[in-house]
């Protein structure tokens, strides 16, 4: 008689304890994403910006040149993945609710 009200007790708490636990959450990389625009991506334009320097004072302008529209089309590739990203949220958010 025991063992049952204890096992009966037992799968009470067990059952309540299930639903009480919290719905897992996706990992949040807001920070992360926030950090390196704000911190990593100047100093690597700076980076950028003292070779392009560098290699004008020295001359080889057309190097210069070619390198800073690759840099441009580069951040512009960036820019549309990053665009294409929200769009793409938006239009599951749309469609799905």
């Amino acid at each position: 008689m025991i063992a049952t009200e204890l096992a009966a007790q037992a799968a009470t708490v067990f059952h309540q304890a299930t639903l009480a636990a919290p719905e897992p959450q996706g990992i949040k990389t807001e920070g992360v994403v926030t950090f390196f625009a704000s911190n990593i991506a100047p100093i690597l334009l700076a980076v950028l910006g003292v070779i392009f320097i560098g290699r004008a004072s020295r001359g080889e302008i057309s190097k210069v040149l070619t390198s800073s529209a690759i840099a441009i089309v580069g951040l512009a590739f960036i820019a549309g993945a990053a665009t294409l990203f929200f769009v793409g949220d938006y239009l599951i958010d749309l469609l799905f609710s």
